[in-house]
């Protein structure tokens, strides 16, 4: 888990607010970041569920860090009506090779900011999406979350968590990449088809409609067996009842 970028959003949040008391209510509802088609050397959509947490204020603004250590060079941010998206960007250093490319720069911090009145309220959420990549070889991206109310307090969603320890109460956003991508702008986790598997196909193909064509002329060669055998009937009892 990268240190450097949670230390400066706990430093940052530690010193513009007070962090919100963590409780049975704060444990169960988590800011989240989930994506259908995020893969390591692809582009994919990620989006971030951010519930509201309080009972008394609304939720106004959420900022998001992208560490260093797993940098996406390229973000365009999702419009969300009556909230306005800011990105920061900043160096690399040192840089980080993703997919032979060094990355020198790249956005640091995206914030999410309500416009009066159109905050997430008590008993609401909202989501937020960004459009990233390419994505590096890793297995998992961390996105340290400070999520701010309108009295002033703020959630440091900004622990790691631990494989094989219990969730922690204010758990870093992470996303867990899986496959690969199938192009230099798109990700998922399909396999895409060669010329091999094609001729092969083809192959079978072919060889179904010969034999489905070998099926059709034995039936029509049995049927033209049958009729020859009931004329030759036909005229053996002819024959039978003129000689009578």
């Amino acid at each position: 888990m990268p240190v450097r970028p949670l230390r400066a959003l706990a430093a940052s949040s530690l010193a513009t607010a007070v962090v919100l008391a963590a409780g049975a209510g704060a444990a169960s509802a988590h800011v989240r970041v989930s994506s259908d088609d995020a893969a390591p050397g692809g582009f994919g959509e990620m989006t971030f569920r951010v519930p509201n947490e309080s009972d008394t204020a609304s939720t106004v603004s959420l900022r998001v860090q992208i560490p260093a250590e797993t940098p996406l060079a390229s973000v365009s941010v999702k419009p969300v009506p009556g909230w306005t998206a800011t990105t920061t960007t900043g160096p690399v250093d040192p840089p980080v090779e993703v997919h032979g490319t060094e990355v020198t720069e790249a956005v640091s911090e995206i914030t999410w900011t309500a416009d009066p009145g159109a905050g997430i309220a008590p008993g609401q959420y909202q989501t937020f999406s960004i459009s990233a990549g390419p994505i590096p070889e890793v297995d998992e991206i961390f996105f340290p979350a400070i999520q701010t109310y309108d009295d002033g307090t703020e959630q440091a969603w900004i622990e790691p968590t631990v494989e094989g320890q219990d969730e922690p109460q204010s758990p870093a956003p992470v996303l867990t990449l899986t496959g690969a991508a199938d192009s230099a702008h798109g990700g998922g986790t399909g396999t895409a088809s060669s010329g091999a598997t094609t001729e092969v196909d083809e192959a079978a193909a072919a060889e179904t409609a010969d034999g489905s064509g070998l099926a059709v002329t034995a039936l029509v060669v049995g049927g033209l067996g049958l009729i020859a055998g009931v004329a030759a009937l036909v005229l053996a009892l002819g024959s039978r009842r003129r000689a009578g």
